[in-house]
């Protein structure tokens, strides 16, 4: 369900990596909002400054410094855009007060966790964190075959198996991503990404993998969606995968036209599954 438009006229972004910031802040602008963005150094990407009201840079874990922007600038709705790399935010993080201030209210650390406490925290300030897709319906995956060439059974099978071992990754909390060819499970995504994971299995069990992404089980969907987009399939190319498994109504399309396109010309399935 779409949240009402902020009656203010602005909308923060807090944004990673990718095209999801674009994407979300040519949405906001289309319905007549301010963009007010907070970027992360090293994730994303400076081309957004063209696309937004007013744009300030943290670092990751910099809380405070982003309610500040928000609240100085009048933001009462915020949403998180594209990723942070997992392993950046191991290496990088620069924690403030109000990170040590979500942390230690913390039981546990996992992504869902986390990401629910800082939007808890956000909302004790006056800045309350909407999903990105209520201003994004259009980019999410549709049911059905998409792209490419009809799926064999053994593929059907492999698409089915890693649908059932990526509920128990999300149970978990690790990842969202399963590779899997005939039958066997080749990589589960962990800290490195959707990318990686993808070249792991490719690597180990050579051309004709089955790619496949899912949302967690009671994922938030403020947070951490499942993506892809024409770079997927050039990493999926790079190992001869040929079939992306998305979740419809639950995973951002990035530049769908070019995906599409980009599935027929390398011969790749894509399928969106209910």
């Amino acid at each position: 369900m779409e949240s009402s438009a902020p009656p203010d006229g602005k909308i923060g972004l807090i944004a990673g990596n990718g095209q999801l910031p674009f994407l979300f802040a040519r949405a906001a602008r289309a319905r007549g909002l301010e963009v007010i963005a907070v970027a992360h150094k090293g994730e994303t990407d400076p081309a957004l400054a063209s696309e937004v009201g007013a744009l300030t840079w943290v670092r990751v874990g910099q809380v405070n410094r982003i309610q500040k922007a928000f609240i100085s600038a009048g933001v009462k709705q915020a949403a998180m855009a594209g990723g942070i790399s997992h392993v950046k935010a191991l290496t990088d993080a620069r924690p403030d007060l109000g990170a040590v201030r979500i942390i230690s209210r913390l039981r546990s650390f996992r992504d869902d966790a986390l990401l629910r406490a800082v939007a808890a925290d956000f909302e004790s300030r006056g800045v309350t964190i909407i999903a990105p897709t209520d201003y994004l319906g259009e980019v999410l995956c549709p049911p059905g075959h998409l792209a490419g060439p009809v799926l064999s059974e053994a593929q059907e099978k492999d698409v089915a198996l890693g649908r059932e071992v990526a509920v128990l990754l999300g149970q978990a909390d690790v990842g969202q991503t399963v590779v899997v060819h005939q039958g066997h499970v080749l990589a589960l995504e962990a800290v490195e990404g959707t990318d990686e994971a993808i070249r792991r299995g490719g690597k180990l069990g050579g051309a004709g993998a089955v790619v496949v992404k899912r949302c967690k089980p009671h994922q938030d969907l403020r947070f951490d969606l499942p993506a892809a987009g024409p770079r997927t399939l050039e990493v999926m190319n790079e190992v001869g995968a040929k079939v992306l498994a998305l979740e419809a109504g639950r995973t951002v399309l990035l530049d769908a036209p070019a995906l599409f396109a980009a599935a027929k010309d390398s011969g790749i399935t894509l399928i969106g599954v209910p």
